[in-house]
């Protein structure tokens, strides 16, 4: 598989991910019965794992690391605000309240990552 081959399937799998997460958060709202369905608790891990394969082959194949690249720094300590927040939204919120204030930043997250993707800018709203 070569770079931009790789670089399609992480963005595929992205889109996937926060597909699974905005159909997983609108079931919680509406019909949390529907979270238990088998497919709805593995295949969110399996596009997770493979979005997080794709992203570590692809810093190491760049060369570009956390650390040593800012946008890339943003993007991996937003990723961890994003999985806080979605733990809470989907499973640890404690009422109907938290959980939607969590899934409502956790979307946020998603697209301030998203944003920081296409833009490669730690900030890409402007300064």
């Amino acid at each position: 598989m070569d770079y931009l081959t790789l670089k399609h399937f992480h963005m595929g799998c992205a889109a996937v991910s926060g597909s699974l997460f905005l159909l997983r958060g609108v079931w919680m709202l509406r019909d949390p019965a529907l979270l238990q369905q088998r497919w709805v608790r593995i295949a969110p891990h399996v596009v997770d794992t493979l979005l997080l394969a794709s992203a570590i082959t692809l810093a190491v194949w760049s060369s570009q690391y956390p650390l040593a690249q800012n946008w890339l720094s943003a993007k991996v300590i937003a990723l961890l605000v994003y999985i806080v927040l979605g733990t809470i939204a989907l499973k640890r919120g404690r009422t109907r309240t938290v959980r939607m204030a969590a899934f409502v930043g956790a979307l946020a997250t998603f697209g301030y990552i998203v944003a920081v993707a296409v833009t490669r800018q730690p900030m890409p709203l402007g300064a």
